[in-house]
């Protein structure tokens, strides 16, 4: 793993560390269900972006900031963060968006390292990171690799559609996004430094057979890596 993986209270230099795979791509090209496959297989899976809606509960360390940001307007009466009012502020603002990610990057990174440390303690033999922002939010630095998960532009209208987003909303995420997000990710992975990790793009194209032989073929050369290292 990445030197960052070994630090972490009371870590030794010899301690357990799982094989780290971060999963990332474009709205509604599979992140889940890859995710799904692997915990099926024995992985251990950290969803950052569930852990995103537990970094913005009442009483967290966010709140106070998102408030003195974005005021009242995105608050229910209670206190808890209204999520449709913050969406709403946010996805057609791109520095709302950014300042938002500011707020709330750190937090989550701060839950995940939590799991991960337990899933450590419990020598999982691999674990996931599922993140819709995994590269943006600095999750990828703490990855052997990352699994890109990319369809056709015509599979993930299809899925956006297949699960209920009207057709005008899949339209402007994906637009949102932008049609070359999995070509970025990969080309913004591949220009860090040196131990960065090894990209692998996975298509979920075909039937979930087929996408499952993608994912244990991917899985097995991960793990091939990491016995030879």
């Amino acid at each position: 793993m990445n030197s960052d993986a070994e630090s972490g209270a009371g870590d030794s230099a010899n301690r357990y560390k799982p094989l780290l795979i971060g999963i990332t791509g474009p709205i509604g090209c599979g992140k889940s269900t890859v995710s799904r496959m692997l915990a099926e297989l024995g992985g251990t899976v950290i969803d950052a972006d569930r852990l995103a809606r537990r970094a913005t509960e009442k009483g967290r360390a966010t709140i106070p900031q998102i408030r003195a940001r974005f005021g009242d307007d995105v608050f229910q009466p209670n206190g808890e963060l209204d999520r449709a009012a913050m969406a709403a502020v946010v996805f057609d603002d791109t520095a709302a968006l950014a300042d938002l990610e500011r707020i709330v990057h750190p937090e989550v990174r701060t839950l995940v390292e939590e799991e991960l440390r337990a899933a450590t303690d419990d020598e999982a033999p691999f674990v996931v990171i599922e993140a819709i922002k995994l590269v943006e939010g600095g999750l990828s630095e703490r990855c052997d690799e990352v699994w890109l998960v990319e369809c056709d532009a015509a599979t993930q209208r299809a899925r956006l559609l297949a699960r209920g987003d009207p057709a005008a909303d899949a339209e402007r995420r994906i637009a949102a996004q932008g049609d070359d997000l999995t070509d970025r990710l990969a080309s913004q992975l591949s220009s860090q430094p040196d131990g960065s990790p090894r990209v692998v793009r996975l298509s979920t194209e075909g039937s979930l057979n087929d996408v499952r032989e993608r994912a244990e073929d991917a899985l097995a050369d991960a793990v091939d890596r990491g016995s030879r290292t």
